[in-house]
């Protein structure tokens, strides 16, 4: 993709980075095919009570936000392709155990292991993404995000035609699909070194805290995931029982699947990395502003489409903004540490949605406040200097 908006040809990539493209629509897709379903298989299937439901659900999410750092810190030290192969082994194990799982400590077992799987090969994936396309960073990512996009939108497809026959069906399938890309990585994906130091892991940590700069960027751009998030849970309780619910998943992922090429090239020709980002999140921001007259549907899809074309406009020069603060040490950590914030914001965040719930004009302008403080604090960071890269290490 250039300047002039010309669509780039997937196989002008390498062939890892084409690989982990690939890799990570196949992810989504066995993920986001179980995923949505686990909650009612706990609670109908096998009639467990709301909060072991909710701790169940809620384990898997803290071993994944809250690991991280650590996965990030793995990757950067062993190399990015054995972790990745070790993230897929392990949500082949978890989501294996899922499906025949009766009994609470299996099923947090199940959940950490999944959950751990996903802070191994995430940060890793980003890095080894990131290095391999060199100069065309900003591009890989728009890719990046088409396939990651439209993993999210066909999982629950396929999910909900096995969830006719079986859960358990539905948990082997995934399971085969992470076993399948745990084998095709052993054989395909070449070997790729981290920026190891000679600190050991507490001084990586310590250096990547360090880094006012990045750690400043990543607190500004946590408003974005908290606002993200949203399409699964604010925006489907306005919709209520109006059937509405999937169409409001199309929209939202349709806009990258079929738009984020474009957009990335429309904005990188006429702004620099900081306006695109502030644009896209001052755009996330208003796209919550309709719903402060009505929660008709038509509003709550335009609402859905606009954090589309918000995230689209965002996040391949945000994925690309962390490896310049990076350096280019210590990418891995780095991804890592940023992902962990984003965790920390969406927890926060979504307290606070929850808190606000029943006062829905109020939720509302308080989102899209999140939006243009957020768009503001990146804004500033360009304006002082702050987001410019740093300087390269060897």
């Amino acid at each position: 993709m250039d300047a002039d908006g010309d669509t780039v040809n997937w196989s002008s990539y390498d062939r890892p980075v084409r690989l982990l493209m690939v890799n990570q629509f196949t992810i989504n897709v066995a993920f986001y095919m179980l995923m949505p379903y686990l909650a009612g298989h706990l609670s109908g299937g096998l009639g467990m009570a709301g909060w072991t439901v909710g701790l169940v659900l809620g384990v898997r999410n803290l071993s994944q936000q809250g690991l991280f750092l650590l996965g990030g810190t793995l990757a950067d030290r062993l190399g990015y392709r054995p972790v990745i192969i070790a993230g897929c082994l392990l949500r082949t194990a978890g989501f294996g155990l899922l499906g025949f799982a009766s009994s609470l400590p299996v099923l947090l077992t199940a959940s950490v292991l999944t959950g751990f799987a996903g802070a191994l090969f995430n940060p890793a994936v980003r890095a080894y993404l990131a290095l391999g396309a060199a100069d065309r960073r900003v591009e890989a990512f728009a890719l990046f995000n088409v396939f990651y996009q439209a993993g999210i939108l066909l999982g629950p497809l396929i999910g909900l035609a096995l969830m006719a026959a079986d859960f358990r069906l539905v948990c082997a399938v995934a399971a085969g699909l992470f076993a399948l890309l745990t084998v095709v990585q052993v054989l395909a994906l070449p070997p790729r070194a981290g920026s190891r130091s000679e600190t050991g892991v507490l001084g990586d940590w310590r250096t990547v805290l360090a880094n006012r700069p990045f750690v400043l960027f990543s607190c500004a751009m946590a408003g974005s995931y908290v606002m993200s998030f949203q399409v699964y849970l604010a925006l489907p309780l306005a919709l209520g029982d109006t059937g509405g619910v999937a169409l409001l998943f199309v929209v939202s992922g349709g806009v990258a699947v079929l738009g984020q090429v474009r957009i990335t090239a429309w904005a990188r020709a006429r702004w620099t990395p900081g306006q695109a980002m502030a644009t896209g999140l001052a755009l996330m921001g208003a796209a919550f502003l309709p719903l402060t007259v009505t929660t008709w549907i038509g509003a709550v899809l335009v609402c859905a489409a606009l954090l589309g074309v918000g995230t689209a406009l965002a996040y391949p020069f945000e994925m690309d903004t962390v490896v310049a603060l990076s350096g280019g040490r210590l990418v891995a950590t780095h991804y890592g540490l940023y992902q962990s914030i984003a965790g920390v914001g969406i927890t926060v965040g979504n307290l606070a949605v929850g808190a606000l719930l029943d006062l829905t004009p109020v939720l509302w302008v308080a989102l899209a406040g999140v939006g243009m403080a957020c768009a503001a604090a990146v804004h500033l960071l360009g304006r002082t200097g702050l987001t410019a890269p740093a300087p390269a290490t060897s």
